[in-house]
């Protein structure tokens, strides 16, 4: 008899895991100075960071980039830690972008550095905090009700 598996809606599979990871990641230029003032500049940050996600094995789900900062909302594998991908997309996104730009390193940054070292990051998912933890309470009783053992004594 062939066992039936349900396979999660927007769930990552990997050979030995599954995953849905949701980060939602804001980072600021250094010293909030506005650098993403036109359109050209604006798309051109967003192929950038679209380049480092697909070149770094991570999924960008969707951006905005405003003048002096950045919104991200990105998935990764677990085998991945968070502040790598940080460290990755904000290294390879100021390189790519001041190999383009040395004026603007120049001009408005004072030939400094394109990020501030800070960045605000959360984990979101497809379901809340408070259904998780209902989901995991009603866990012993579901397998008390379907003749499962339990571990509670």
């Amino acid at each position: 008899m062939k066992r039936h598996i349900v396979r999660i809606e927007g769930a990552h599979y990997e050979r030995g895991y599954v995953y849905s990871f949701h980060y939602h990641l804001i980072f600021v230029t250094k010293y909030r100075r506005n650098v993403f003032t036109t359109p050209e500049l604006v798309d051109e940050m967003k192929s950038l960071i679209l380049a480092c996600g697909k070149a770094g094995d991570f999924e960008i789900e969707t951006m905005e980039v405003m003048p002096d900062h950045v919104h991200v909302l990105l998935s990764f594998k677990p085998k991945y830690a968070p502040t790598d991908i940080v460290k990755n997309l904000k290294g390879y996104t100021a390189r790519a972008f001041f190999k383009k730009h040395p004026e603007i390193k120049h001009q408005k940054l004072w030939g400094g550095h394109l990020w501030s070292n800070s960045y605000y990051m959360s984990t979101l998912g497809n379901m809340s905090k408070d259904v998780v933890e209902r989901y995991i309470q009603n866990q012993y009783m579901r397998a008390e009700n379907e003749g499962g053992n339990s571990s509670r004594g």
